[in-house]
């Protein structure tokens, strides 16, 4: 096990499991790390000893013909989609920030789903089991390696987004997804953000199953993306074109564009980046707030589930009037409205009782 020095805190980088566990009881109060990507969720006190997970990586056990893999929690979100891609599988809900370099645990630890939540769900719902080290240094096994395995309390679900309150992540293992042999992306257009709502809201109804509706803050347009046999997509597309006025995007055009927002290349660089939970009515409002600041940019993903806003260095978010959290960069780790879960104190008591890992609050 390593131990850095930085000029305000001390990072530890353990290269195995075993080394993982030491590293967790080898300090009163840690957080775990991974490649920063996600900078604002491991921003604690200085004294807070940072654990990284850099160099756990690999993938240690993946069976194509199972659709599942497991894969140690530092390792990129890059290798994982390259090793899938080759037997002609993916993760369906487009993992985030995979060419800055994320990490499967640090995905997992911010609950950060792509484009692709709107059709198949989001993180949560092909994690199916993995390791992690609690706050008494102990490791602990959660859920399985098969999808069937259905035996006792589903704790890996209250890792994603757990911001690395209830312990440190070392291994996962998740299903996934045939590729589908043919996409298409279309570009709908969208006078305001009550059209956007409206499609948002109309496209839930129908039996077209996009994969993606997004659309920009500042762009008159939701962006429409479906994926399947060729035959089956060209009849979705010309009946989705004769409800909603659009186009078809070309192929190199659509594959930027969908890199661009899993990348958020959208957003300020080196300022402020805020994922926000919503619904399809609350579009409009949402909108609202963020083309009324100056400077702020913001996109809306999965149908209307969930909006991002940024902020240039510097600058002060919208006020949030919905659930969110800072992802990077200034200001509160919580935005807006928070409820307060019986259930997520009494996982954070039994997993880290003395307070080693920073609290749900921090």
């Amino acid at each position: 096990m390593l131990r850095v020095m930085n000029e305000a805190f001390s990072i530890l980088q353990p290269a195995d499991v075993p080394a993982l566990a030491e590293a967790v009881r080898s300090a009163p109060r840690v957080i775990a790390v991974g490649a920063g990507t996600k900078s604002r969720l491991s921003n604690v006190a200085d004294e807070i000893v940072r654990i990284s997970t850099t160099r756990l990586t690999g993938i240690v056990d993946y069976e194509p013909s199972e659709f599942t893999f497991t894969a140690l929690a530092g390792t990129p979100l890059k290798t994982i989609v390259a090793a899938l891609s080759e037997r002609g599988q993916y993760l369906p809900f487009d993992p985030m920030l995979a060419d800055a370099g994320a990490t499967i645990g640090g995905t997992v630890a911010a609950g950060l789903s792509g484009p692709g939540r709107r059709r198949f769900g989001g993180l949560r719902d092909f994690i199916i089991g993995g390791q992690c080290v609690d706050g008494e240094g102990r490791l602990l096994r959660l859920g399985g390696k098969v999808v069937k395995n259905a035996a006792g309390f589903d704790f890996p679900k209250f890792f994603v987004g757990s911001a690395g309150r209830f312990g440190v992540l070392a291994e996962l293992t998740f299903k996934v997804f045939p590729r589908p042999v043919a996409w298409r992306t279309l570009r709908i257009a969208a006078k305001d953000f009550a059209a956007k709502a409206g499609i948002f809201a109309g496209a839930s109804g129908t039996r077209w199953e996009l994969d993606a509706l997004d659309a920009a803050i500042g762009e008159q347009a939701v962006f429409a993306r479906l994926g399947g046999p060729e035959p089956a997509i060209d009849a979705l597309v010309s009946e989705i074109l004769t409800r909603f006025p659009g186009e078809v995007m070309t192929p190199g055009d659509a594959s930027y564009f969908w890199q661009a927002i899993v990348g958020f290349r959208w957003a300020h660089s080196g300022g402020t980046l805020a994922k926000v939970a919503l619904t399809p009515a609350q579009v409009p409002d949402f909108g609202a707030a963020v083309s009324g600041q100056n400077g702020a940019r913001g996109w809306i993903g999965a149908g209307g589930n969930v909006g991002y806003v940024s902020v240039a260095p510097g600058a002060a978010l919208p006020a949030i009037a919905w659930p969110g959290v800072t992802l990077r960069g200034e200001g509160p780790l919580w935005l807006g409205p928070q409820r307060d879960f019986a259930i997520t104190k009494a996982v954070k008591a039994a997993l880290d009782p003395q307070g080693r890992f920073p609290g749900l609050d921090e």
